[in-house]
């Protein structure tokens, strides 16, 4: 770097906080940077929506699939960067969210739309419209991600009467 840059200088504008750096190179040409100055109790933490929304996603999801879906939504970590496996983790982590366990007998307490419609013996779609209209509870954390819902919901008398196709035929 010492070949390359003569010296950095640095400035506070208070006006615009913001921070001026200015980098002489060794060839003679400067370069300008402004970045934005933190302010006084200002953090860059994650939003708790996009907290509780891991939370929600972490019975069905692993961390991988989770960044994923939070990418679909064009939701960022705090620092403003993409989702990633390791910042996914590192949420968690951090948040004390348990991390996703597929069961080992293959019993799963929390399915997606699919397996959920699967498991009634209806159609995704017919599954999905009776969510959006609160006859069965599902919960959906993010536009462009899964639904999620419970085995033992999905076990009882309401849940069973939904696979009538006319009811739900647009």
């Amino acid at each position: 770097m010492r070949t390359l840059i003569h010296e950095v200088v640095a400035d506070l504008n208070d006006v615009a906080s913001e921070i001026v750096l200015v980098i002489h190179w060794v060839g003679g040409v400067h370069t300008e940077l402004r970045l934005p100055k933190r302010r006084r109790g200002q953090r860059n933490a994650t939003p708790d929506d996009i907290v509780e929304a891991v939370r929600q996603l972490v019975p069905i999801a692993n961390d991988e699939v989770i960044a994923g879906v939070l990418n679909r939504n064009g939701l960022t970590t705090g620092n403003g960067n993409r989702w990633t496996r390791e910042r996914a983790t590192a949420l968690r982590s951090y948040r004390r969210i348990p991390v996703f366990r597929p069961q080992i007998d293959g019993f799963k307490p929390w399915l997606n739309l699919g397996g959920a419609a699967k498991l009634l013996g209806v159609t995704p779609k017919t599954l999905r419209l009776a969510a959006e209209a609160r006859e069965i509870e599902g919960t959906h954390p993010l536009p462009e991600g899964p639904w999620i819902f419970s085995r033992s919901k999905l076990a009882s008398p309401e849940a069973r009467q939904i696979n009538n196709i006319e009811r739900w035929a647009l």
